[in-house]
């Protein structure tokens, strides 16, 4: 392990030589786009103040804000403005919801990734005063599901919820960070702890002391991977790619954080 990173060390990681279905969320500083991988969408939630400001919310167990007000609305097919995004998310987390669920870190409620305006059905499209919906996206880390709600904002009703096993879109910032600090406590992380020390003369204990880009890794047909990853695909597993802050890349993309079982395995 020590050996591969440092050769690695202070190389930006080509990502046309990563096969493996991914696409790059960032943490700290933005990854050029020669290292961003072969399928790099720059995925990751609908990022706003109004997302930022229900963070402190979802820590408090057992509780369930009430919708807020309607607030300042788009109109037609324009984006979601921050009071729509704060009003979905809100409405779209019922009590019972999040008693059932878990987010990455094994609290109550669901991991939230994405927030977006929903699609219109065929008979709603060209038509005036077609109704604004939004879709909140979320993964469940109790069972292993990722959940769509969808929310009519007008009415503030919830009109559909579906929920699907084994589909894995990309993680998001927080999915990221907590696989690396999950990486870093576990014993298959201290190439990357020496490594980072030779590159700094500090000790690495946590995830922002790295810039981090998160991919989703599967295992499965033509892509079978070691036993220990066998569960990558209907878990929730990423690889990373490593870097110090303001430095140099380290190489750990042969390295597969399992966040469902919180778990590192090594690919061959």
């Amino acid at each position: 392990m020590r050996e591969l990173m440092h050769r690695h060390l202070g190389k930006v990681v080509a990502g046309a030589a990563v096969a493996v279905t991914a696409t790059a969320v960032m943490i700290g500083v933005t990854l050029p786009g020669s290292a961003s991988g072969e399928e790099s969408h720059g995925g990751g939630p609908q990022g706003s103040a109004a997302e930022q400001g229900q963070a402190a919310a979802r820590q408090l167990p057992g509780v369930v804000e009430s919708a807020p007000e309607q607030g300042r609305t788009g109109t037609g097919r324009d984006p979601l403005t921050d009071d729509e995004i704060k009003r979905a998310q809100t409405l779209a987390v019922s009590r019972d919801f999040r008693a059932s669920s878990e987010d990455v870190k094994g609290a109550k409620g669901p991991q939230r990734l994405s927030t977006d305006l929903a699609e219109l059905s065929p008979d709603e499209v060209g038509t005036s005063g077609a109704p604004r919906r939004a879709e909140v996206t979320y993964y469940d880390y109790r069972d292993d599901a990722y959940v769509i709600k969808t929310v009519d904002l007008a009415s503030g009703k919830v009109t559909g919820t579906e929920t699907q096993h084994g589909v894995q879109p990309p993680p998001t910032r927080d999915e990221a960070k907590e696989a690396a600090r999950l990486l870093i406590a576990d014993k298959l992380g201290k190439g990357l702890k020496e490594d980072f020390k030779d590159a700094t003369g500090k000790e690495l204990t946590r995830p922002d002391q790295l810039t981090v880009n998160g991919f989703v890794y599967r295992a499965g047909e033509g892509n079978p991977g070691p036993a220990s990853v066998a569960d990558c695909g209907e878990h929730r597993c990423v690889r990373l790619f490593t870097r110090v802050v303001n430095g140099p890349w380290i190489d750990t993309r042969k390295l597969v954080i399992d966040l469902s079982a919180h778990k590192i395995a090594r690919l061959s």
